[in-house]
């Protein structure tokens, strides 16, 4: 199972121990009538940021997705002292252990995140570094002492464990204010569970700048995504068997797929090896941008002629003057179906969705709106005002 949602609170953390299960329905572990809830941390790409820290307090789960803050039946895993980490380090395959902690059994439909509040004595308890800039405080939502709500639907069944990795997008969950230079976090988590499959593979070295980004997609939706290592190596993991389109972005590269990479249980699923590691052309580029309302997630896709949409980019509008802009590659995505390695995959250039992207834009409360736009040339902008309903 897949749950994906946009919190406004985020979790990270070190190796924790002595993690207990606190308020109603702790529990034992070994108790006839509990389980255990395992939780690991890892990250996406990131866009232009060098460090992104955050300090959480507390995990709170629930079996009614409708308690509040002080109804009873909550069960915690509390960190004392609250623990800070740079989010950036758990790319590319790194689990970061939250620990685990005894349940009752039942079905877990609330899950809130409390972070640490940025005080005069932790003035950057969380905080985002730009690249090559200066760190800066990172500013969460109000209200955060009792954690915001997210829905999930997690079962804990007697003496088993249900064990999660909750996978966290920078890229999509920093937004800037404006000209103010401040930060805001609008936290975009998936939660899935610890499956053992993924996909790993290669990217050539002129690649590895911390922008580039691979990802495995299902429809227009990316399940997987990380950034490749200092080696040029990427592990998209963990990842659902099943079929997936692999993409590679990067800026002034041009956009490279692999179609049907199938995954299969406890396997990792090779896409090439070091010699034949993924080296797209460059591409001259235009640009995408406009303003759309605050709170608004805009997402730039790519149309395929053989039927399959995938994301290119992807981030919320500025928080105070809800624009948007990307820089988006003019060059025929470069197409090839999947082989197994060691078996040399076959490139060619898709040039009917030359410079041809749909903007799809997400706003709370309101149907997704999906706009297509005109074929974008090199050098050129083009600008798309958007409105909801």
């Amino acid at each position: 199972m897949k749950f994906r949602f946009n919190l406004k609170l985020m979790m990270g953390g070190l190796l924790l121990a002595g993690l207990a299960a606190c308020g109603g329905g702790g529990g034992d572990s070994g108790s006839a009538d509990s389980g255990t809830l395992r939780l690991a941390l890892t990250d996406a790409p990131t866009c232009g940021y060098d460090a992104v820290n955050v300090t959480i307090q507390k995990i709170r789960v629930h079996q009614s997705s409708s308690a509040s803050d002080t109804d009873n039946g909550w069960s915690e895993v509390v960190l004392n002292p609250a623990r800070r980490v740079n989010l950036l380090t758990l790319t590319n395959g790194v689990l970061n252990e939250l620990g685990q902690t005894p349940l009752p059994t039942g079905k877990y439909t609330q899950l809130r995140l409390v972070l640490a509040d940025n005080d005069a004595i932790h003035p950057m308890a969380n905080s985002v570094m730009p690249s090559g800039g200066v760190e800066m405080a990172l500013k969460t939502p109000s209200g955060q002492q009792s954690g915001v709500k997210a829905n999930i639907n997690i079962d804990i069944t007697a003496n088993k464990m249900a064990d999660f990795v909750l996978d966290f997008d920078v890229c999509k969950s920093v937004v800037t204010a404006g000209n103010s230079g401040q930060y805001l976090l609008k936290p975009v988590i998936t939660v899935i569970p610890r499956y053992v499959s993924g996909v790993s593979g290669f990217v050539d070295a002129t690649l590895v700048n911390g922008t580039t980004s691979v990802s495995l997609q299902q429809g227009g939706m990316v399940i997987k995504a990380t950034a490749p290592g200092i080696n040029g190596q990427f592990l998209l993991q963990p990842v659902a068997p099943g079929s997936y389109t692999l993409v590679l972005t990067a800026p002034g590269r041009t956009t490279a797929v692999v179609s049907g990479v199938v995954v299969a249980t406890d396997t990792v699923t090779p896409i090439n090896v070091f010699g034949t590691a993924l080296n797209p052309p460059a591409s001259a580029v235009g640009t995408v941008n406009g303003i759309a309302p605050i709170e608004t997630l805009v997402r730039v896709l790519q149309p395929l002629t053989m039927g399959t949409t995938v994301e290119i980019t992807g981030r919320f509008v500025d928080s105070t003057t809800g624009f948007y802009s990307y820089p988006m590659v003019v060059n025929a995505p470069l197409v090839a179906p999947y082989v197994a390695a060691p078996g040399l995959l076959v490139f060619s250039a898709d040039t009917a969705a030359a410079g041809n992207y749909t903007l799809s834009a997400s706003l709370s409360g309101f149907p997704d709106k999906a706009t297509m736009l005109n074929t974008l040339t090199s050098g050129g902008t083009i600008t798309t005002n958007l409105t909801f309903p």
